[in-house]
């Protein structure tokens, strides 16, 4: 038991006031709005803003909980345990969240609408190919999956090298794979506004691609904390919950080059 853990008599984490839950709830419904502003009107400054928002509370919240983590030795085994648990919930959340993606493609595609003539691709639209870019994006997408792994393991056996060699080259990899994408929506021969087969696709891998983004932040996050010698091999909880979301991730994409790209586009 720790010394904090002596003084205050439990070894719970009795959290103090803070401005960034509130902060972060504003940047989310601002990036929402700036989204849909987006999506009717291509005007991008509103959705900017929410992101720098976002951006600016994941950076003063995670710099407040690695301070109460490292300084003030408020992440004891009990409050360790709460942390994973409230990851898995939020994962389980975000399950949810795409599940409503892939019901909406699901149901435009099954049955297909007379609109679009009871046909899946709707005419005229012309898909990518899931064994072209989609496909090197699977396999960068893995790949991620498996150096991320690398890095956990090497953490786990104190060796601080491969640990930041495995989150170097993670975080890369999710670079490429943004870009590659990136690359992917501007050749596409659809807009967002093009139809119900263009706007689940956009919504469900664009979503997707913002999820990866998110992680990539998260991981080079960790990456700093271990060129800073932060994670031990018993004490490691927030390079844990940054590779659980990672996976997650790569369980997402896996789903969405079978069934939207694949099986969606045949």
């Amino acid at each position: 038991m720790s010394d904090t853990t002596h003084t205050k008599g439990h070894e719970y984490h009795m959290v103090e006031p803070s401005p960034w839950p509130v902060l972060g709830a504003l940047a989310a419904g601002t990036l929402l709005g700036g989204s849909v502003l987006y999506f009717q009107s291509d005007q991008v400054w509103l959705m900017a803003v929410g992101f720098a928002l976002t951006l600016c509370t994941m950076y003063f919240w995670w710099r407040d909980v690695i301070r109460e983590a490292r300084d003030q030795g408020c992440h004891t085994p009990v409050v360790t345990r709460g942390i994973r648990f409230g990851m898995v919930l939020f994962i389980a959340s975000e399950v949810m969240f795409f599940a409503a993606f892939f019901w909406a493609f699901f149901n435009a595609s099954i049955m297909p609408p007379e609109a679009i003539e009871f046909i899946w691709p709707p005419p005229g639209v012309e898909v990518l190919h899931a064994w072209e870019l989609p496909f090197l994006n699977t396999l960068i997408l893995l790949t991620s999956g498996a150096t991320v792994t690398w890095a956990h393991h090497a953490l786990k056996h104190n060796n601080q090298k491969q640990l930041i060699m495995g989150l170097a080259v993670t975080v890369l990899l999710g670079v490429i794979f943004l870009c590659v994408q990136g690359y992917e929506y501007s050749s596409a021969a659809f807009g967002f506004r093009d139809g119900i087969y263009s706007s689940t696709f956009y919504m469900a891998t664009g979503f997707h691609g913002f999820h990866v983004t998110i992680g990539a932040i998260f991981l080079g996050v960790c990456l700093w904390r271990a060129i800073r010698g932060h994670f031990k091999p018993n004490q490691h909880i927030g390079f844990e919950a940054a590779a659980w979301y990672w996976h997650f991730v790569d369980v997402v994409w896996l789903f969405l080059f079978i069934w939207v790209y694949w099986w969606g586009g045949a």
